[in-house]
């Protein structure tokens, strides 16, 4: 997908994922991403800003065919976001473009017969401009859109195509909340992408 300055901006990832180690890439690629998102030259394609009403949007904008990470926009209606779940072992460097998020981290406390219980770490809420990093075996988080009436858009860039995940589901499904430290099942989910222009 083109949109204005993807070569600048590709080519300051492709920088830091040149790196040698993941910490490394991981803190050039978060200083890419906050100079990028204040650089008047580099804008996203307008479809970012367009929602989808019964999930947040995934819209690939770019893959790298020499270095293999992916780049993915999500738009985040009002209220929308995810569970409790991983990258599949992938490291990610994630930026708020637009609006606001609240990223809740989670580390695993027990797993036992295929069931899994969380501990929650800590709750951000993250503006525009801002950008983490998530690196196995510390990648287990939920993000969701607080707002109720306005749209958010992050940037995401994979350590490769993020073609699945697990997410975390509550077993008991009156549970207040995914975090609350009761058991939870894994479960695979595929994900795709949303068409863009």
């Amino acid at each position: 997908m083109h949109f204005t300055g993807k070569e600048k901006l590709v080519a300051a990832l492709d920088a830091a994922v040149r790196l040698d180690e993941e910490h490394a890439i991981t803190t050039a690629l978060r200083q890419a991403l906050v100079a990028l998102f204040a650089d008047r030259e580099v804008g996203l394609p307008r479809s970012v800003l367009e929602p989808i009403a019964d999930h947040y949007a995934r819209r690939e904008l770019h893959v790298s065919p020499e270095l293999g990470y992916s780049v993915v926009a999500m738009t985040w209606g009002p209220g929308q976001g995810t569970r409790i779940h991983d990258h599949d072992g992938a490291w990610c460097v994630e930026g708020v473009w637009h609006g606001r998020l609240a990223i809740t981290q989670y580390e695993p406390r027990e797993r036992r017969d295929g069931r899994w219980r969380f501990i929650r770490m800590g709750d951000i809420e993250a503006g525009p401009g801002s950008a983490g990093s998530l690196i196995p075996p510390h990648e287990y988080h939920a993000i969701r859109n607080p707002s109720d009436a306005g749209i958010a858009v992050s940037l995401h860039v994979y350590q490769r195509p993020l073609l699945r995940c697990h997410v975390f589901v509550p077993e008991d499904a009156d549970a207040p909340c995914a975090g609350d430290g009761g058991w939870m099942r894994r479960e695979e989910r595929l994900l795709g992408t949303d068409a863009g222009r």
